[in-house]
């Protein structure tokens, strides 16, 4: 009795594989985001909302400059915390995962860079304050040294604030990424450069750049998935004087405006996917990874 050809078996034993995984995406990735698409038409009063469809919401929200300042606010900030934390992370990644040569120095400094992780997330924020106020430990120290003579008042709340604070708990996402990268570089190919006369800029920028680039586009994704997405930080650090998506979000499920909370969510999906599709295009990650 046939049991059929070994490629039919092949591809119904991929399929059982592949079975699980797409039922988890379905029911929790697929259908939640269609769900929120779809609440976004709902039709929202000031107490109540139904399930007539409507596109008042979306025109509240393009019409509304608190709305569409926010949009903008969100991207300023994301690609300044980006910047950031490429010039901050890249160094470090470049010194951990290349110019130490042991790999167990490597590790433990690697291990250093995460171990805030092991506190919550909002004490990381949160102490900030301290650092950051009129009387906080920077404007002490700098009082101190004669480098100012009254205390830097837009330390806190404010948006420089928001953009510390976001740096310093995202620059650990982009340091992983890349020191994993650099770390597979051969050195005898920055060693064969050297031979031929090559300068250390001639081979950072025709060697070691280009190949930690997967590592620099999945750091990009990681820090612009989470900073597009924030709102505690924002919250926390600015005195609610900056106002990004994830915190109308936030203010909207508060105040039971499901419809409103419903359209930013899928601006911020639609924006994430077109960041994240971009980035991708940079390089092709299933081949370099």
């Amino acid at each position: 009795m046939s049991t059929g050809s070994p490629s039919t078996q092949r591809n119904t034993f991929t399929g059982w594989l592949l079975a699980p995984g797409v039922f988890w995406m379905i029911l929790f990735l697929v259908a939640p985001i269609m769900m929120i698409v779809y609440v976004s038409f709902w039709t929202q009063t000031t107490f109540a909302i139904n399930s007539t469809l409507t596109l008042d919401s979306w025109k509240n929200f393009f019409s509304s400059e608190a709305y569409v300042g926010a949009l903008w606010t969100t991207l300023r900030l994301w690609l300044i915390v980006l910047a950031l934390t490429f010039i901050i992370g890249y160094p470090a990644a470049l010194f951990v995962g290349l110019l130490v040569k042991s790999k167990t120095v490597s590790t433990i400094l690697l291990v250093l860079c995460v171990i805030p992780f092991w506190t919550s997330f909002l004490i990381r924020v949160l102490a900030w304050r301290p650092m950051l106020g009129k009387e906080g430990a920077i404007n002490i120290i700098l009082q101190k040294l004669g480098l100012i003579d009254s205390p830097i008042e837009v330390l806190l709340f404010s948006e420089l604030s928001v953009i510390i604070g976001m740096t310093q708990i995202y620059v650990v996402f982009m340091v992983g990424p890349i020191a994993f990268m650099l770390g597979r570089i051969d050195r005898n190919i920055i060693e064969a450069a050297r031979d031929l006369g090559a300068g250390f800029g001639r081979i950072f920028w025709k060697i070691i750049f280009p190949l930690s680039l997967p590592g620099v586009v999945v750091g990009a994704i990681f820090v612009s998935v989470m900073v597009l997405g924030e709102f505690a930080t924002s919250g926390a650090l600015s005195g609610r004087k900056v106002n990004l998506l994830g915190n109308i979000i936030v203010t909207q499920v508060g105040s039971l405006k499901w419809a409103m909370a419903s359209v930013v969510g899928v601006i911020l999906t639609i924006l994430l996917g077109i960041v994240v599709a971009g980035f991708l295009r940079i390089v092709d990650l299933k081949n370099e990874l």
